[in-house]
């Protein structure tokens, strides 16, 4: 059989074939995808004619769509459904990868000639967009080293290709320690205080593997629910061990050296490139713009929220002490527990209540039907689409008119192939093709919700809910996206604004007006009761100083790590506690470390940008504040926004599309009245 990679795809919308793909297929053409690309990069580079927008940009914007369909597809599968043999040949090609990239961003003579191009950008008559385009190209280039001397190109090559292959240890280690815990239970008495669904999942793992008794695991279905509700102190402080010092242990998935190589290198490249630190480096293509801007909003916001946050843990510390007595010392293993109590006697909410009325079927009706009524779109599932696991399902997405928008893929559940967390991507990206066809996407929402067990459906917590509506919310933007050009459709936006369109959906959970229209007892059928919705919205804001300070923590931590300007050799844990100390509101523990397994900033994309989920925040709850007024499902609001934000994808300063929908620049007012700060 042919490599399905190198031949028509012959499937719905031309998805992806993942029925007919074999693990022995990437490499040969992820090869052939570097060949085709260095055919094509050749044949600009011998073009004898003049360097034109059309003969070079739009030619370089137009090569390597085989090596993007295919290293798309593989490194998706890295995070989805990976396996030893993927993570051997995602090893062995890291280098290869990075280095044919290099030989792009680094070759001179094509350099040159889109350095001629961009020189005559204002006599070229080109439309927003093209411009654009051209600057972004002409950006990449200085940004990956173009105008760097002969040796520092080759230092620039050294460094970018060890980041590479360190950035793909880390998150391989990080997978490896999380898949590698288990918390066995015999005994049942070690169940007390745990709800029913935490003790079905327990023991569905536990046969799972053909063990008698129950098995936690360090995936948030069952870790959060632990930490939660166990009456044992001494297991809670054991899960939360295990959890924060993953990738510390003396074995061969410790992450501590490889952190210190990480931002070195990271530093070294954006010294190299002119920079003082990898920060800087970073911020010149945000909307923060530099370090100052950041900890300034941090600040801000650790200002503001500091007091309310030492209140909140002040209230759950007394709840402790009344039951365990006044030398009580609350630990970082007792917040969960003492807080749900908290929370169930200030609002009698208990999130395990919650739970019958959020069956993951019913919830994504929901989600599905609040885009369908706030933008007229329609999803409907599409069994010919094929899929990479059988839990995966896709649907057809149509638009208001009836038109093909996209196609969607979700995929719930957690597997041992499945990085932790949530995210969404796509196999697919949206653009136009030089006849004028929309070419359009497809899209991926994965998590790692509550899983159905032998005689239950998936029922989710709150926060699930919550975490549904945020990737779908990256899907939206996604799914409407309709820019000429790939390399600026969809989430190809500025980091600190691609938060915004999640962020956003979010609002929505605590409307009663949404709950109302799919949230259903799973057995019943009855609508979730007045006092439930009522206990929701009034604890909305509970904890939410703490909240905020945890996530400033992450911010300063990942300043601290990327605004360094000398090679760094200390003890990464200490660095930690004094880069955050000032967030900290419980004893740090000391055998703990967040660093090394912190992929958000080692190997995820937000290194020197973690702030950016703030600064969205202050951005969503501005924009939220124009549904308020106008009525959350109101369609000319919905429309505005899928006009001015969800649809122009990066073709714009995001500042621009976003004074464009709200009339003015956000401030941090908005935020601070939604959480009762102000």
């Amino acid at each position: 059989m042919t490599n399905p990679f190198l031949q028509p795809y012959n499937t719905p919308h031309d998805t992806t074939p993942f029925d007919r793909i074999k693990i022995s297929d990437y490499e040969p053409a992820i090869r052939e995808g570097m060949k085709v690309e260095d055919e094509e990069i050749n044949a600009i580079i011998e073009n004898t004619e003049e360097p034109d927008f059309g003969n070079t940009i739009l030619t370089l914007e137009h090569s390597g769509k085989l090596l993007d369909r295919v290293t798309t597809v593989f490194f998706n599968l890295m995070s989805a459904e990976t396996n030893d043999e993927l993570d051997a040949i995602a090893e062995k090609l890291m280098p290869e990868l990075t280095e044919h990239s290099n030989n792009i961003s680094l070759n001179p003579v094509l350099f040159e000639k889109v350095k001629k191009v961009y020189e005559k950008k204002d006599s070229l008559k080109l439309t927003a967009e093209e411009n654009r385009l051209l600057e972004k190209t002409y950006d990449g280039f200085i940004r990956n080293g173009a105008n760097l001397s002969d040796d520092d190109k080759e230092t620039f090559r050294k460094l970018s290709a060890e980041l590479s292959s360190l950035t793909l240890k880390f998150s391989q280690n990080h997978l490896k320690e999380t898949n590698k815990y288990e918390l066995h239970i015999t005994d049942r008495k070690d169940l007390e205080g745990l709800p029913e669904s935490a003790v079905e999942a327990a023991e569905h793992a536990a046969k799972g593997k053909g063990k008698e008794g129950w098995i936690f695991t360090l995936q948030a279905p069952s870790y959060v629910p632990f930490m939660k509700y166990s009456n044992r102190r001494e297991l809670r402080k054991q899960m939360y061990m295990a959890y924060n010092t993953q990738c510390t242990h003396d074995d061969e998935w410790n992450n501590t050296d490889i952190v210190k190589q990480l931002v070195n290198k990271r530093m070294e490249i954006a010294q190299l490139l002119g920079f003082e630190t990898y920060a800087d480096y970073v911020l010149k293509k945000r909307m923060a713009e530099n370090s100052e801007n950041v900890y300034k909003l941090l600040n801000d916001l650790l200002e503001a929220y500091s007091p309310a946050a030492h209140k909140e843990v002040e209230e759950i510390e007394l709840l402790a002490k009344e039951t365990e007595g006044n030398d009580f010392k609350l630990m970082p293993w007792d917040f969960s527990f003492y807080a749900e109590k908290l929370k169930n006697r200030k609002y009698s909410l208990d999130e395990e209540a919650l739970r019958p009325y959020f069956e993951l079927e019913k919830v994504k009706e929901g989600v599905f039907g609040l885009a369908t009524r706030l933008y007229g779109i329609t999803f409907h599932e599409n069994k010919d689409i094929p899929v990479y696991h059988p839990v995966v399902k896709a649907f057809d997405v149509f638009d208001a008119d009836g038109s093909f928008l996209a196609v969607l893929y979700t995929d719930f559940h957690p597997r041992e192939g499945k990085r932790s967390g949530a995210w969404m991507t796509s196999y697919k990206e949206q653009w136009i093709e030089d006849d004028g066809t929309n070419s359009r996407p497809h899209v991926s929402v994965t998590m790692n919700f509550t899983k159905p067990t032998a005689d239950k459906p998936a029922l989710l917590t709150f926060s699930e809910v919550n975490t549904f509506l945020h990737e779908f919310g990256h899907a939206l933007h996604g799914i409407f996206a309709n820019t000429r050009f790939q390399c600026m459709s969809g989430t190809n936006v500025y980091w600190d604004f691609v938060e915004l369109p999640s962020q956003i959906m979010e609002n929505f959970a605590v409307e009663k007006e949404f709950l109302n229209t799919f949230a259903r007892h799973y057995i019943t059928g009855e609508v979730i009761p007045e006092h439930l919705i009522k206990s929701i919205i009034d604890s909305q804001n509970f904890n939410v100083a703490y909240a905020c300070l945890r996530q400033l923590s992450f911010g300063f931590l990942d300043m601290a790590w990327y605004t360094r300007k000398n090679t760094f050799d200390g003890d990464v844990r200490d660095y930690e506690k004094k880069a955050w100390e000032k967030t900290q509101l419980l004893p740090q523990v000391d055998e703990t470390c967040m660093s090394v397994q912190f992929g958000h900033i080692m190997s995820g994309g937000y290194s020197a940008g973690y702030y950016s989920y703030k600064w969205a925040e202050v951005l969503d709850a501005d924009a939220f504040s124009v549904f308020k007024e106008k009525g959350i499902f109101n369609r000319e609001t919905a429309q505005s926004f899928r006009d001015n934000i969800l649809s122009k994808g990066g073709t714009e300063h995001p500042m621009t599309l976003y004074k464009r929908f709200r009339g003015q620049e956000p401030g941090i007012e908005a935020l601070l009245k939604r959480n009762g700060i102000k």
